[in-house]
């Protein structure tokens, strides 16, 4: 029984995966942590972990890289970049007015925001590919130099 509850949780998490495929699955899961769909990244990572049927945990795992101490730092990043490439001034970012207060202030953010639209979605679109890029080959080097000391065994070069 125990050895079947074992399989079961093997095959759900995908554990027998390659480094490659476990390694893809967590540089998917970076790439949505980037992406401009803010709110949906759960949901995102599972539709795409089922529909390819890739790695769980590891799509998760790289979906929460964006966690809630770095979100405001790397959607800025990623906005600043966009501008960039975009063209546009980045100068109203530094700008918004923290002065008002309720429904007055969403209004004027919206004001204030409505022209970094685009270099939002272009620019953390962009450093989702790059740091989905990076982290799948960070990922996939790990694992597979765990792999080749798993297979050395103990007492093996280390």
């Amino acid at each position: 029984m125990k050895r079947r509850i074992r399989r079961a949780l093997d095959l759900l998490l995908h554990l027998e995966d390659t480094p490659h495929r476990t390694a893809l699955a967590f540089g998917i899961g970076v790439w949505i942590a980037f992406s401009p769909l803010f709110g949906i990244h759960t949901l995102m990572a599972l539709g795409i972990a089922f529909a390819f049927r890739l790695n769980r945990v590891a799509i998760l795992v790289g979906a929460y890289v964006n966690n809630p101490w770095t979100i405001a730092p790397l959607y800025l990043a990623g906005t600043a970049l966009g501008c960039g490439l975009l063209g546009v001034s980045a100068e109203g970012l530094e700008s918004i007015d923290w002065e008002r207060q309720g429904w007055a202030f969403y209004q004027g953010l919206a004001v204030q925001l409505r022209p970094y639209l685009w270099p939002y979605v272009v620019g953390n679109t962009v450093l989702g590919v790059l740091a989905g890029i990076i982290g799948y080959a960070a990922f996939r080097a790990l694992l597979e130099r765990r792999r080749a000391r798993a297979l050395a065994g103990p007492g093996g070069d280390q």
